[in-house]
């Protein structure tokens, strides 16, 4: 795997660093208003899809574009920016679209910078919570908020028997197969916050996240953070999450192992 410099580290992570405060900023000057909700999937299911998604992504396309005009751009509301620049920023402007539409704070803006496909900077911005989560190199990560920011480090010593889950299966997971793991069942105490949830886990809050569907701009932002913070992200096949899909994320390899071995009946 490609290493990238601290000058890197440093100069890409100023940018996001710079760009969290500013999109909270625009939401409270543009977007805190009434808005209407599209939905994507049109009857055939539910995605919904608002004009602040579409402003905070043409927004964040902006602010790249004008900084690295050369770097490509995936986002999840317009069409990919292609380029020969081996990096790439991966997009999603709201994420938890529907907790958004219905006054729920816990969404947030994704954002990674990708080398050669591979996630190595996230942020993690809550506009309403006034908070972010950055990984500044491989190893660090911080939550930033009150102008403090405080380190990121998972609970490398959480146990099977006192686990703390977050789990969410979104539809994905069918009442049949759901009742082949009822180990989960029992332990799913805590409610999924999409990236929220994520981000507890990276403070120690949380020792497992289990989540089904994931989009790559719904995970790429994620990684670098959970890694940076001592955390195991894996799909639930402990295969590479790049692709995306149905993902773990755990504090230790101990109970990683014993739940990935829990997931296999459905998988």
């Amino acid at each position: 795997m490609t290493k990238l410099k601290s000058s890197e580290y440093k100069k890409y992570s100023k940018f996001l660093n710079n760009l969290a405060n500013k999109l909270t900023r625009f939401y409270f000057l543009k977007l805190n208003k009434p808005f209407k909700v599209s939905n994507k999937l049109r009857g055939k299911g539910y995605d919904p899809v608002t004009k602040a998604d579409l402003a905070f992504e043409k927004f964040i396309r902006k602010e790249v574009s004008n900084k690295f005009p050369t770097h490509q751009i995936i986002g999840e509301e317009f069409k990919n920016k292609k380029t020969k620049s081996d990096f790439s920023w991966v997009i999603d402007p709201i994420d938890g679209t529907r907790s958004f539409v219905i006054g729920n704070p816990t969404w947030s803006n994704l954002i990674s910078l990708n080398y050669k496909g591979r996630p190595f900077l996230g942020l993690a911005n809550f506009p309403i919570l006034k908070k972010y989560y950055l990984n500044v190199s491989s190893n660090v990560a911080y939550v930033y908020q009150n102008n403090k920011k405080r380190k990121l480090k998972v609970n490398s010593k959480a146990n099977f028997k006192n686990v703390k889950l977050s789990a969410g299966f979104h539809g994905s997971i069918s009442l049949d197969k759901q009742k082949k793991i009822p180990k989960i069942l029992k332990l799913m105490q805590f409610p999924c916050s999409d990236a929220l949830s994520y981000s507890h886990f990276a403070e120690g809050k949380l020792d497992i996240v289990l989540q089904c569907s994931n989009k790559i701009w719904d995970i790429h932002p994620l990684i670098p953070i959970i890694r940076a913070a001592g955390g195991i992200v894996t799909t639930w096949n402990n295969k590479d999450p790049i692709k995306a899909g149905n993902i773990i994320c755990s504090a230790n390899k101990s109970i990683h192992d014993k739940f990935l071995k829990i997931l296999r009946p459905i998988i």
